[in-house]
């Protein structure tokens, strides 16, 4: 028998207490005003001081979690960590975690490091799913944990930053059902985005190739989960057989673009004789070559019009901690599942089927949907999420603004003293988040010692 409903039982967001306002970062940058915020559609961007590391973040994250929960370490039988963000060639974050659970004795916890660019947290969340319905599942839950400090050199791609973690927790009997059965990926070879340099946290970015990638892996992944879905169920899939989509957010526009490519895919897939009923004035654009139309402006405006009123249902909501935050990697597209929950009334939640889309550079991504549970009474498991993230509008708005000139100082901090030993961090801690870990000092040996605010 299959464990019932495997899927994710809990889940915590973590992003730093501090920010840079887009409209500023336009000035201080002296492009045009409107640049970051109208054409990428982002307000503000979080980001790490020299206190927080990738460590500190996942650390926090997963404490926050089984504290807010009442996880007790025993429960988890493993435990996997999805990130880009690489401090140590050998030694896993997942290996750091593990003093939260020593001191209870547990250490049978399988799991480690898994990293391809913004993807190493879906591979995780999938191998969780695995785990749980594989015969070495014993009957303990499954921790999945995602978080990265996307930071890039000055120039055209430094806004589409941010930085924070994800946890989720893993198990059956979930309010959010990971469904079975279809999904469908994308797995190429390409230097669209990569990080070569150990020496620096900077990206070698390759931004016209980046997005052409993504929307390939996008329409690949679509076309093949409808072929999937149509050979195993015999059912047509478009747009509309789902309530909400979530995507992998570079950046808020980007996104809004690929609902529209979406859009785009489902009417080219449907007769020249329902094209001239329904959309005549698009008929135009039916025997394009897909491949042919990653950068067609005209193609790119007419389904994003199209589109709109579907996309502000579908997926608008689950772009607010995007929005806000920036983008975090590979926890992106699961602070976009928790936006989502947050975003709408729980009555129009339930029994929504989710579509989702996750993407890493380089190349890999994966479509699949899951499904949320119609049980949404007061004391329902799928209230208690909700009810748990109510923390995330607050302490959005409880972070402090930083300048863009105090900002790009840190940021040169940061790359002088990359991988710099012996280290102590300049900032403070006072304006940090209670429960966040901070980092200590970086002995001569490369040791890190974290402490707890």
């Amino acid at each position: 028998m299959w464990p019932k409903d495997v899927g994710i039982k809990a889940i915590e967001i973590y992003f730093p207490a501090q920010y840079v306002e887009q409209t500023e970062l336009e000035q201080f940058d002296g492009v045009s005003a409107g640049k970051y915020t109208i054409g990428l559609g982002q307000s503000r961007m979080g980001f790490c001081n020299d206190r927080e590391d990738i460590n500190s973040l996942c650390l926090t994250v997963v404490h926050r979690l089984m504290d807010r929960y009442e996880i007790k370490p025993q429960d988890i039988g493993r435990l996997e960590v999805g990130t880009e963000t690489i401090l140590d060639k050998s030694k896993s974050v997942k290996s750091l975690l593990m003093q939260l659970f020593e001191p209870y004795d547990c250490t049978d916890i399988e799991g480690a490091d898994t990293t391809n660019a913004c993807y190493g947290g879906t591979a995780a969340l999938l191998n969780a799913i695995s785990w749980v319905e594989s015969s070495a599942w014993d009957g303990r839950l499954a921790l999945v944990v995602a978080g990265d400090n996307a930071v890039y050199s000055s120039g055209s791609a430094r806004p589409t930053g941010g930085a924070g973690a994800v946890a989720m927790l893993i198990g059956p009997n979930a309010p959010l059902i990971i469904d079975r059965g279809v999904r469908s990926s994308c797995m190429k070879h390409a230097y669209d985005f990569y990080k070569p340099n150990l020496k620096s946290e900077y990206p070698i970015v390759d931004g016209k190739l980046s997005v052409q990638c993504y929307l390939n892996a996008l329409d690949t992944c679509y076309q093949t989960y409808c072929k999937k879905m149509r050979n195993k169920h015999n059912h047509n899939v478009t747009l509309d057989s789902f309530n909400a989509f979530l995507f992998h957010s570079p950046y808020c526009k980007l996104v809004q673009k690929s609902f529209a490519r979406l859009a785009f895919i489902d009417f080219l897939n449907i007769s020249k004789e329902e094209v001239s009923k329904k959309h005549p004035e698009l008929a135009q654009f039916h025997d394009v070559k897909l491949e042919d139309t990653y950068f067609n402006r005209d193609i790119e405006k007419s389904f994003m019009n199209l589109s709109k009123p579907n996309f502000q249902q579908k997926t608008q909501p689950s772009l607010m901690i995007a929005n806000q935050v920036g983008n975090m990697y590979t926890p992106s597209v699961y602070t976009g599942l928790a936006s989502l929950l947050i975003s709408k009334p729980i009555k129009e939640l339930a029994g929504s089927k989710v579509g989702v889309f996750s993407y890493g550079s380089g190349l890999c991504s994966t479509m699949y949907s899951l499904t949320i549970t119609n049980e949404c009474n007061e004391k329902s498991n799928l209230m208690k999420i909700i009810s748990s993230l109510s923390y995330i509008k607050k302490e959005l708005d409880a972070r402090q603004k930083i300048s863009p000139e105090a900002y790009t100082k840190e940021l040169e901090w940061r790359e002088q003293n990359c991988h710099s030993v012996p280290f102590t961090p300049h900032s403070t801690t006072k304006n940090m988040f209670p429960g966040a870990y901070y980092l200590v000092q970086v002995d001569e040996k490369y040791r890190r010692t974290y402490n707890r605010v």
